[in-house]
């Protein structure tokens, strides 16, 4: 099948199918003799394995880290384990990291009048850094994480 069509089935768009072929997540195509990609049955269930992965939030290097379980019949699933446990603990930092943010916004919130007066403790608190939030911007998840 064309890439088309293994997007369609597989539910992973035809860029990301390009992408992840570029940064050797999975395996290049075939090619015709017109180059154009082609896949089997094997490539669409690796795309669904992938797709998969992403939507549970794993990052392409645990997904990496994934598919050698998964491939690997002689694996110990104590180690497809710990790749899922330490995801989980990245996906707790996060929401607790979020559950912060969301407390600092509701107090400014809470504080600003929200009327005509330029006076506002949101904006003060964004030009400023004044109020006492402790967290730090994680660039790798692009939220704040708990210092």
């Amino acid at each position: 099948m064309n890439i088309g069509e293994a997007s369609k089935t597989s539910g992973v768009s035809s860029k990301m199918i390009r992408y992840y072929e570029q940064i050797g997540l999975i395996s290049p195509a075939l090619r015709t003799e017109s180059s154009y990609r082609t896949y089997g049955d094997n490539d669409v269930h690796t795309l669904r394995f992938v797709r998969r992965a992403r939507d549970l939030g794993f990052s392409v290097e645990q997904i990496k880290e994934l598919l050698a379980l998964w491939r690997d019949r002689s694996r110990a699933s104590s180690d497809v384990k710990a790749v899922a446990l330490e995801h989980i603990a990245e996906l707790e930092r996060k929401i607790a990291a979020i559950q912060e943010m969301t407390r600092t916004l509701k107090h400014l919130a809470g504080h600003c009048h929200g009327d005509d007066r330029p006076d506002c403790p949101i904006i003060e608190e964004i030009a400023n850094g004044s109020a006492q939030v402790n967290m730090e911007v994680n660039p790798r998840f692009g939220v704040a994480a708990l210092k």
